[in-house]
């Protein structure tokens, strides 16, 4: 248990960390240039990893719905698997999914209600709006409880360029790779269901 609580509480410190410092100081769309590959780019997404959104408004609450009884649910899982004789991976895995799925609801959640700006939903239109200048605390937010927006920056383009001519439907496009952007929570998630499948045999044997 102690492990799985150390793991959890590193991962939301860093994530919530640097969402918070991206949100404070920098605008949506400013980049922060590291090296040819990697930048932080600042966007806001209402909806799922790596910028993915479904649904408007209602699937965005559904979204933080889902994602609060996912983390029960999750944290069951971790509990059992606690009990049982299993393999530390599996335990850091869980315990990284955890983390991660804590973090991008604590966004959906609690900063619609923090901060002065942030990704809005236009009902009129029906599509989200993004907003200008750097936000701020403030006590009377900018959306209501579970609609606020996850904060994303870490964007890794390996790839920027033009692709070969002799490349079937694609060749002469401008190309990047890998174009999403997503956060910390994104990478926890994504690191604990990789190490779950690439330990499978071991993490979870049949006998």
């Amino acid at each position: 248990m102690r492990k799985s609580l150390i793991i959890v509480f590193l991962v939301l410190l860093f994530d919530q960390a640097s969402k918070i410092w991206v949100k404070l100081n920098m605008s949506i769309g400013e980049n922060v240039i590291f090296t040819d590959w990697f930048r932080l780019h600042f966007t806001e997404n209402p909806g799922m990893a790596f910028g993915m959104e479904w649904g408007g408004i209602w699937g965005k609450i559904a979204l933080s719905v889902f994602r609060f009884f996912a983390i029960i649910g999750i944290l069951y899982w971790l509990k059992s698997l606690l009990k049982k004789n299993v393999h530390q991976i599996a335990i850091v895995s869980v315990s990284l999914i955890l983390a991660g799925a804590i973090g991008n609801l604590i966004d959906s959640t609690v900063y619609g209600l923090i901060f002065d700006k942030g990704l809005t939903y236009d009902l009129a239109s029906g599509q989200y709006i993004d907003y200008h200048g750097i936000a701020h605390l403030s006590t009377d937010g900018y959306a209501s409880f579970l609609t606020g927006s996850v904060v994303d920056m870490l964007y890794f383009p390996l790839y920027e360029g033009y692709l070969p001519d002799w490349i079937p439907f694609k060749g002469g496009d401008y190309f990047v790779f890998f174009r999403p952007i997503f956060n910390i929570a994104d990478t926890s998630i994504s690191f604990g269901v990789a190490l779950l499948i690439l330990f499978q045999k071991k993490t979870f044997p049949k006998d």
